[in-house]
């Protein structure tokens, strides 16, 4: 297990709820403590190792490795934050989307400390912890922006109002391969290792981005994305020259999917008359993304905001900022009746099917 603490600690407030939050919905065991949009104390355990030899992660091996990882984080966020169980004032889990069984351990555990600490619970949907998080580090969302979520297995254009109290408006949704999916099958296809998001990142850094003119799906097509074609496309090449400079097609692989990324990005924010993009998730981490849309944003006078890396990837941190949204917008707890929803769709950032 692989424990490390965030580094952007605060002094606790006054008047604000303190919520502790557990993210379990894949690879990755996180547990935070936030009041008031900051981080008192965080820790996270990855079992991306175990999962490395198989090639992407295993729903077993991920669940097994929760149930090992929890209480040693759950004590260290504690410590970290210097409070005691009758500290916390509300209790925030990932209960969708995500892996059936990952889901249910940390839904066990936030059941168990909610019963146990006689606190309330708040059900979370996984997507909403990755915009969250960005209120972390920036502050509150304006009354209206534009968020691109990027990830292993997601990656929507959402139009935004309060987190905590408006339904998420969905304008562009992937028909295939999210962008992050997008790059673990390629870092196969190029003999790179799992997972490969940050190995494409690394090779592209020496290779030429204008190589190959891989194909931009979907481009002038609304605000949806197709990153299928643009994998079977790289395949081909592969197949037909395996002599190919690994780098070279690392990186215009990589250009063809920021470039899609950022141009629909901006032209959603230009469309709707909004001055705001959020971009977060996993592959918001990636370099290059975050260099290209500062650069069209900038152009275009739209205010870009990216959370650093460390708050991209999944952590406890932006499952408990959920959470202190919804307490300080008065959002009625869940009972202890709160299920996993392993397909749950975005609507809102609350995720509160009940078991029957």
């Amino acid at each position: 297990m692989i424990v490390c603490s965030c580094t952007s600690l605060a002094i606790r407030g006054g008047d604000v709820a303190v919520v502790l939050g557990i993210e379990t919905s894949c690879d990755e065991t996180g547990v935070g403590i936030v009041d008031g949009g900051r981080i008192l104390g965080a820790a996270l355990a990855s079992s991306m190792e175990e999962h490395a030899r198989y090639g992407g992660v295993v729903p077993e091996i991920a669940a097994r490795a929760h149930l090992e990882s929890f209480a040693p984080c759950l004590r260290t966020a504690m410590e970290q934050a210097q409070i005691k169980p009758g500290e916390i004032d509300a209790i925030a889990v990932t209960s969708g989307p995500g892996l059936a069984t990952a889901l249910q351990t940390g839904l066990a555990a936030a059941k168990s400390l909610a019963l146990a600490w006689d606190k309330p619970l708040y059900g979370v949907h996984h997507l909403a912890g990755h915009v969250a998080a960005d209120t972390l580090e920036h502050g509150p969302l304006p009354a209206r922006s534009i968020a691109l979520i990027v990830s292993g297995g997601h990656t929507s254009l959402l139009l935004l109002g309060d987190l905590a109290t408006d339904p998420i408006v969905h304008l562009g949704d992937t028909r295939d391969d999210a962008a992050g999916e997008a790059f673990d099958k390629v870092a196969r296809l190029l003999g790179l290792p799992y997972p490969g998001g940050p190995s494409v990142s690394r090779a592209a850094a020496e290779g030429d981005p204008d190589a190959i003119a891989f194909p931009r799906a979907m481009l002038g097509q609304g605000f949806g994305f197709s990153f299928s074609g643009l994998k079977s496309a790289v395949a081909r090449r592969v197949e037909q020259d395996p002599g190919l400079h690994v780098p070279d097609v690392a990186a215009s692989f990589q250009e063809a999917v920021v470039d899609v990324l950022t141009r629909k990005a901006v032209a959603a924010c230009v469309a709707h008359g909004i001055g705001t993009l959020v971009i977060v998730g996993g592959v918001a981490a990636n370099a290059r993304l975050r260099e290209v849309a500062a650069g069209r944003c900038a152009a275009a006078g739209i205010t870009l905001r990216v959370p650093p890396p460390a708050l991209c990837t999944d952590n406890g941190v932006m499952i408990a900022a959920v959470g202190d949204l919804l307490a300080a917008a008065g959002h009625p707890p869940a009972t202890l009746g709160l299920s996993a929803d392993p397909s749950a769709p975005l609507t809102r950032a609350v995720c509160a099917p009940t078991s029957a």
